[in-house]
């Protein structure tokens, strides 16, 4: 960059162009001796998407917002989970007030770049069956789960379609308790806080079926030590949740426990409202 310095004026040295500029004013100036270089600016990028239509999307939760509006968080295919202000939803006549309901397959449009930007459309798409009774408080538990346990703007497409299944196989009643086990375990994958239960950490040789393990929340799956008080799983167990096979009652006994245990962990004690109630009504 070429070097600048300020020349100011002074009335014993001013020459007689400078004369007739105002007193005291300062002027830069590049001096003779260093050759002007251009500097190439880098554009500038946005931090969010400034305006997105047309996504895929799901409402996991929403709450009122000064007197006619809502903040609604939602989970879209290709770029998680946003919150977005809907203005005047909850306006008798607003044609938001029959679209914005969770479990409705969406196709949604925002702008803006805050934390919390603003829905400009939403409309539903259809394509699957109502959650009714049991199934319902499953849905519910998903959610829970997306808005508990998932960073806002960190895109998750493999997480998305995974929701879209269990919605649509707790829809077509499903063995609840499968479909929730597949989902937690696919949760903790795409997030990126559970890596491959194939394989042990302690001696990185696959796992054998026949032994029993201990899965150490931020490392993975290794033997069973004398003083673990972790649940332990056997080693079939953690195979089976990986080929997403239930079908043997030992895995699905196993899995309900090992997946309470971890997602206790991650997510610091904080409680799960409808696990809860799902443990005390179904056993889940």
């Amino acid at each position: 960059m070429a070097a600048l310095i300020v020349e100011v004026q002074s009335s014993s040295a001013a020459s007689a162009d400078e004369q007739s500029a105002s007193s005291g004013d300062a002027r830069v100036v590049q001096t003779a001796a260093t050759p002007a270089k251009t500097t190439t600016r880098r554009p500038r990028t946005l931090e969010k998407d400034t305006r997105i239509a047309e996504q895929p999307g799901f409402v996991l939760h929403s709450y009122p917002y000064k007197e006619t509006s809502l903040i609604v968080d939602v989970f879209t295919r290709d770029h998680g989970r946003i919150a977005l202000v809907a203005k005047g939803a909850k306006r008798p006549h607003s044609k938001l007030r029959g679209v914005l309901q969770t479990f409705q397959p969406l196709s949604v449009g925002w702008s803006g770049k805050a934390e919390v930007r603003t829905l400009t459309s939403a409309e539903w798409v259809g394509g699957l069956l109502p959650l009714e009774k049991s199934a319902l408080l499953c849905g519910f538990y998903l959610n829970e789960l997306l808005v508990k346990l998932l960073a806002r703007d960190d895109p998750h497409p493999a997480l998305f379609d995974h929701y879209v299944s269990a919605l649509n196989q707790l829809a077509h009643d499903e063995p609840a308790a499968i479909v929730l086990r597949k989902f937690e375990r696919a949760l903790l994958k795409e997030s990126g806080v559970s890596g491959d239960w194939t394989i042990c950490t302690a001696t990185r040789n696959p796992l054998l079926a026949g032994l029993n393990y201990v899965v150490d929340p931020e490392r993975g799956p290794r033997p069973v030590r004398p003083a673990d008080t972790w649940p332990q799983v056997a080693g079939k167990t953690l195979l089976d949740m990986e080929k997403e096979d239930y079908s043997d009652a030992a895995t699905q006994m196993q899995s309900k426990f090992l997946m309470r245990f971890l997602l206790a962990h991650h997510l610091n004690g904080a409680p799960l409202n409808t696990r809860q109630i799902l443990i005390d009504l179904l056993q889940l």
